[in-house]
């Protein structure tokens, strides 16, 4: 009786033991998410992932896509999870993606994935840019309501406009893309400098712009659609404008490092289930039965610019070279 009551403590220790070493598994995920929706997303997937523990590395998209570059012989993520297509085409160009294909992936709109054989990336969302508009600070200064980019250049908006900083955010960086592919190099340049004229000052995040907007700091903020709509919710006095040629890309998954547990963080990304949270924020979402409106969330359809992504991923150097070289003067200090 004793053999066996032993026995059975035994069986009951190391059944024990080899459940407290799979919930030590801990992977570490690179994201560009936005900190508000970062919890929400490591709770779901754990709940269904018990043995498997998400450790973020969270910054802005051009910080986090340097410092994936800057560790290529020795990668300390895992998984990338929530970075524009653009920073996965150039980190699978690098070779420091790895081509898999999750379960499930049949179930997205192939529109925001990796469109290169041998694919490395999917989408989990499409997120746009949009002008933050304080319809309080304009009645107050005498500000009309900018319709398109150019009226962004008009004198009566000096000092009153921020916009994120290309080389810090993947926010600011696709639109500067809009811009350089909707009017060609020499005009958009051309229009970018006349911008600058108007800038009080450039951010190194893509969504601060919009909150700066909503406070009061700025009359305009260019910043992301989605926290426009937010603050809209909130109260915020915000008119959310998408003029024509506004900058918009997919926010995607790769895998860096081929292990079980890595694998199946990247499998559940592109689930139902996550999707279901992504569309609480994004109103397009990859997979393909998972829609909803989001509140005050701007019209996109027909202000779209028309992207190259992996375009867009293989001359963001030289863009980034350049626009700091003219621009960078009016960015805020980093924190």
């Amino acid at each position: 009786m004793k053999n066996r009551l032993m026995k059975g403590t035994l069986a009951t220790l190391v059944s024990l033991l080899a459940t407290n070493a799979l919930a030590a598994t801990e992977v570490t995920v690179y994201t560009a998410f936005e900190t508000d929706i970062l919890a929400k997303y490591k709770n779901a997937f754990e709940k269904e992932n018990p043995d498997v523990k998400i450790k973020w590395v969270r910054d802005s998209t051009g910080i986090m896509t340097a410092k994936l570059l800057a560790e290529k012989n020795n990668p300390h993520a895992e998984v990338v999870w929530g970075l524009a297509g653009s920073s996965m085409a150039l980190l699978k160009e690098e070779g420091i993606l790895k081509p898999y294909t999750p379960k499930g992936a049949d179930e997205l709109n192939a529109s925001l994935n990796d469109p290169q054989s041998n694919q490395a990336w999917f989408g989990n969302d499409a997120f746009f840019n949009a002008v933050c508009f304080n319809e309080a600070v304009a009645k107050q200064l005498n500000l009309p309501k900018p319709q398109s980019w150019e009226d962004l250049t008009k004198p009566e908006y000096k000092g009153h406009i921020a916009m994120p900083n290309p080389a810090s955010s993947g926010t600011g960086y696709m639109q500067v893309s809009a811009w350089l592919q909707k009017m060609g190099e020499d005009q958009a340049w051309d229009y970018m400098k006349k911008l600058d004229n108007n800038m009080a000052h450039y951010t190194h995040s893509g969504s601060k712009p919009c909150v700066q907007a909503a406070m009061g700091e700025v009359a305009i903020g260019i910043s992301m659609a989605v926290r426009g709509a937010k603050l809209k919710n909130q109260g915020a006095p915000l008119a959310v404008i998408t003029p024509k040629g506004i900058g918009w890309e997919s926010e995607a998954v790769g895998l860096v490092e081929e292990s079980a547990a890595a694998k199946r963080i990247v499998d559940w990304s592109v689930s139902k289930a996550a999707n279901e949270l992504y569309v609480e924020s994004y109103p397009v979402v990859a997979h393909k039965d998972v829609k909803a409106v989001v509140s005050n969330y701007p019209e996109v359809e027909g202000a779209m610019a028309e992207m190259d992504f992996a375009k867009m991923g293989a001359e963001r150097a030289e863009i980034l070279k350049t626009w700091s070289k003219k621009f960078d003067g009016k960015s805020e200090p980093k924190s």
